[in-house]
């Protein structure tokens, strides 16, 4: 066995046994510590592949921006496990239903995925790129639908969670700069004239509290 395949055995042992914890950790805060683990792990993989684009943008992305938000959601919720526990035996067998469906998917994704065959030739002038450019033209040019469909759904979440902070609140206060440079100085600052009051000497303090 040669060190490229050691290190392959060593990461999806260690992938696969991240992701099992991710599912059992009673912590959500541990979860999502193990998913880290996963991911760096599912790093180590691709790099192992020389997939470098792939690796690189899960670091970045996921451990650096995705995951950092989910641990700080997570710590701000603090979310009680004793009352979402309460439910569990209720939402059983709808939930194993869903995770039947959901195993059966991926068993037949991953069974079409792994038979062996002849993979196809590149064509020379693809080879002679380098990987991150060559998966550039590949998506640009074979999957430019499902790109484009990818974005459009991503613009609509983005869009959708605009929409969610800017809902009206009967509670909200809001500014309005159309109002705000429409107001005159004699609106801006109110000048209120009163008689000047003298500071009680000591004897008038000592009448008012007999």
């Amino acid at each position: 066995m040669d060190v490229t395949t050691a290190l392959f055995y060593l990461f999806s042992v260690v992938l696969l046994g991240a992701s099992f914890r991710v599912i059992t950790a009673k912590s959500t805060v541990h979860a999502a510590l193990f998913l880290i683990l996963a991911f760096f792990n599912a790093t180590g993989v691709w790099m192992l592949l020389k997939a470098e684009f792939l690796a690189i943008t899960l670091i970045l992305v996921y451990v650096g921006a995705v995951m950092v938000l989910f641990l700080f959601v997570v710590m701000m919720l603090d979310v009680h496990t004793d009352k979402v526990r309460q439910g569990f035996w209720k939402h059983l067998p709808l939930a194993a239903v869903i995770g039947a469906v959901v195993a059966l998917e991926m068993a037949a994704i991953l069974l079409s995925g792994f038979q062996v065959s002849q993979p196809k030739a590149f064509p020379a002038e693809l080879l002679a790129l380098g990987n991150t450019k060559m998966l550039g033209v590949t998506i640009y040019t074979q999957y430019l639908y499902p790109l484009q469909v990818a974005a459009v759904l991503l613009l609509v979440a983005i869009i959708a969670a605009i929409a969610l902070t800017l809902r009206e609140r009967k509670d909200s206060r809001h500014q309005d700069p159309s109002q705000q440079v429409k107001v005159t100085k004699a609106q801006r600052l109110r000048i209120v004239k009163m008689d000047a009051v003298k500071p009680a000497t000591p004897s008038q303090q000592e009448e008012g509290a007999a």
